[in-house]
C-alpha cells in the first residue's frame, strides 16, 4: 500500500530532532515544517492546514500537553504524535487520554518514526473514508439513515457503496428487526436507479393465494373478484428496485415462477397469455437459514444461488452493542422532533442498562421502547426506574444467590426452593415468549399461532413476563 502523503509540523525545542524528523519524513514523500517553540507551533497549526503534528512534551514556555489540549479543542481531527525524551508510562497515558494518537520516545530510529507516522496516516485515511461513507449513506437530508459506529457497521457501509452501482441481486440475511429494509433502501439510494421506484414488499403479510397476483399482476377475470386488471409489484418497480422481505415464505411453485422471471426478465400476469419485459433490481431478505431450507427441500436450490449473488449478513443488535447509544439517542431525537416531548436524554445508569440488555427484537424493539419512554416519562432524563422490568431483571442474580446459600432450617429450605422455582420458571417463560415473538416478527397473533396458544392466553403470559410490543393491543 502506498503511504499517504501528509503535511506535517514538528514542534520540538531541539533543532537536531526537528531536522532529523524532517529528513526522514521528506524521504517518505511528506511535506515537513518545524518550529522550536510550543506557542509558535500552536499558532502555525491553527492558521495552517497540517494533517499531523509531532509534538515534544517537555519544552520551555507552553508545554506539549498544553499544546495538545488546545489543538484537540480547536482541531479535534488533527493527528498528534508525542515525541519525548522524558517518556514514562504516566505521561504517555495522559497524552493519549488527551487525544494523542501515539508516542515515540527519544532516541528513536528512522524506522520507528516512519512506521508510527505511516500507521497514523493510514488511520486518518480510514477515518476520512468512514466519514465520507456516512455522509453518502446517512448524511444530512438522508431519510432513515444507517446509525452505527461499530466496525461491523462501518464495514457494511463500505460494502453498500461497492455493490450499490451494480445490478447484482442481493440477499440480506438477518433476524427480525435488524433493519434489513433500511440496508436495501441504502443500496437503492446510492445506485444508478435512485431516481426510480423503490418498492418494499413483506411476503409474510400477503395472502398465500394472492402472492402471485401481487407480484406479477393479473388481468380482469383472472379469478373470482378480479373485476379489473392490476399491475403487480414487479411492474410498479420497473426501472427501480424491488425489495422482497421474508422471501422464504414463497411456495415452491411460486419459487419456480420467480426464478423464471429473474432469468428471463419477463413476467406474465395471472390470467394472461402475454408476457412483457421488466427492468428490476431484486433485493431479497430473510430471517431464516436458506441453506437449511434448501437441504430440507423447502426452498429451491437454483433459486437460492440466483438470489444469493451478493449475500449481506446483518448481525443482531446484541452483537454490536457500541451502536446502542447512538441509536437510542437518534430515536429520542426523532421522538422529540415528532411530538415535542419533554425528555432530553438518558442517565448514565439507564444507558448502561440499554447497552447490557439482549434486545431479542433488535433495532425495532429499541426504537419502540424509546418512543414509548419519550411519551410516558415526565422528567428530562430517562432513568433506570423508567425502564421495563426485563431490563432491571435480577433473576440471574437471585438464582445465583439462592443456590450459594445453605439453608439453616426446614423453613428456610422451603423458602429457597420456592425462590429457585419461581426464578427458573420466570426465566423460562420469558425466553419462551421472546423467542416466539422474535420468530413472528413481534406480531402477537402470529406468535400465539406458532406456539399453539390462544392469543388471549399468550397475551396474558406476555403481561406476566412484563413484555410489551406495538402489537400489544
Amino acid at each position: 500500500m502506498k503511504k499517504p502523503q501528509a503535511k506535517i509540523l514538528v514542534i520540538d525545542d531541539e533543532r537536531t530532532v526537528c531536522i532529523s524528523c524532517k529528513r526522514v519524513l521528506e524521504d517518505e514523500g511528506h511535506i515537513v515544517d518545524y518550529t522550536l517553540s510550543g506557542q509558535e507551533g500552536l499558532e502555525k497549526v491553527l492558521s495552517g492546514d497540517y494533517d499531523l503534528v509531532l509534538l515534544d512534551l517537555k519544552m520551555p514556555g507552553i508545554n506539549g500537553l498544553e499544546v495538545l489540549e488546545t489543538l484537540k479543542e480547536r482541531q479535534p481531527d488533527i493527528i498528534v504524535i508525542i515525541i519525548t525524551g522524558y517518556a514514562t508510562i504516566q505521561t504517555s497515558i495522559e497524552a493519549i487520554k488527551k487525544g494523542a494518537f501515539d508516542y515515540v520516545p527519544k532516541p528513536f530510529t528512522p524506522e520507528e518514526l516512519s512506521v508510527t507516522v505511516s500507521k497514523a496516516m493510514e488511520t486518518r485515511a480510514l477515518q476520512s473514508e468512514n466519514i465520507f461513507l456516512k455522509q453518502r449513506i446517512s448524511g444530512p437530508g438522508k431519510k432513515n439513515p444507517i446509525i452505527g459506529r461499530s466496525s461491523v457497521m462501518e464495514d457494511l457501509m463500505r460494502q453498500i457503496m461497492k455493490i450499490a452501482p451494480t445490478d447484482f441481486t442481493v440477499t440480506i440475511h438477518g433476524r427480525s428487526g435488524t433493519g434489513k429494509e433500511l440496508i436495501a433502501r441504502a443500496i437503492h439510494d446510492n445506485s444508478n436507479r435512485a431516481d426510480k421506484p423503490f418498492i418494499a414488499v413483506d411476503i409474510s403479510a400477503l395472502t398465500t393465494t394472492l402472492i402471485e397476483s401481487e407480484l406479477f399482476g393479473h388481468v380482469r377475470g383472472a379469478f373470482t373478484g378480479a373485476i379489473q386488471g392490476r399491475p403487480g409489484y414487479f411492474s410498479i418497480a420497473h426501472g427501480g428496485t424491488l425489495f422482497l422481505d421474508e422471501i422464504s415464505n414463497i411456495s415452491l411453485e411460486l419459487q419456480g415462477k420467480l426464478l423464471r422471471v429473474l432469468e428471463s426478465r419477463r413476467i406474465r400476469p395471472v390470467g394472461s397469455e402475454q408476457e412483457h419485459e421488466v427492468d428490476v433490481r431484486l433485493i431479497a431478505a430473510t430471517n431464516m437459514n436458506l441453506q437449511e431450507l434448501v437441504e430440507n427441500k423447502s426452498f429451491r436450490e437454483d433459486l437460492y444461488y440466483r438470489l444469493n449473488v451478493i449475500p449481506i449478513m446483518l448481525p443482531p443488535l446484541s452483537d454490536r452493542k457500541e451502536d446502542i447509544p447512538p441509536l437510542a439517542e437518534y430515536f429520542l431525537r426523532e421522538a422529540i422532533a415528532e411530538s415535542g416531548v419533554a425528555v432530553r436524554g438518558f442517565t448514565t445508569g439507564a444507558m448502561a442498562r440499554l447497552v447490557s440488555y439482549r434486545w431479542p427484537g433488535n433495532v425495532r424493539e429499541l426504537r419502540n421502547l424509546i418512543y414509548r419512554l419519550a411519551a410516558t416519562v415526565d422528567s428530562e432524563l430517562i432513568g433506570t426506574e423508567h425502564l421495563p422490568s426485563e431490563m432491571n431483571d435480577t433473576s440471574a442474580g437471585a438464582l445465583s444467590s439462592a443456590m450459594e446459600k445453605t439453608p439453616l432450617d426446614a423453613a428456610e429450605l422451603k423458602k429457597i426452593k420456592t425462590t429457585l422455582r419461581q426464578t427458573m420458571y420466570t426465566g423460562l417463560e420469558k425466553k419462551f415468549v421472546i423467542e416466539a415473538l422474535d420468530r413472528a416478527d413481534w406480531n402477537v397473533t402470529r406468535a400465539a399461532e406458532l406456539v399453539g396458544m390462544l392469543r388471549p392466553n399468550f397475551h396474558a403470559l406476555m403481561k406476566k413476563c412484563g413484555i410489551k410490543t406495538k402489537d400489544n393491543t
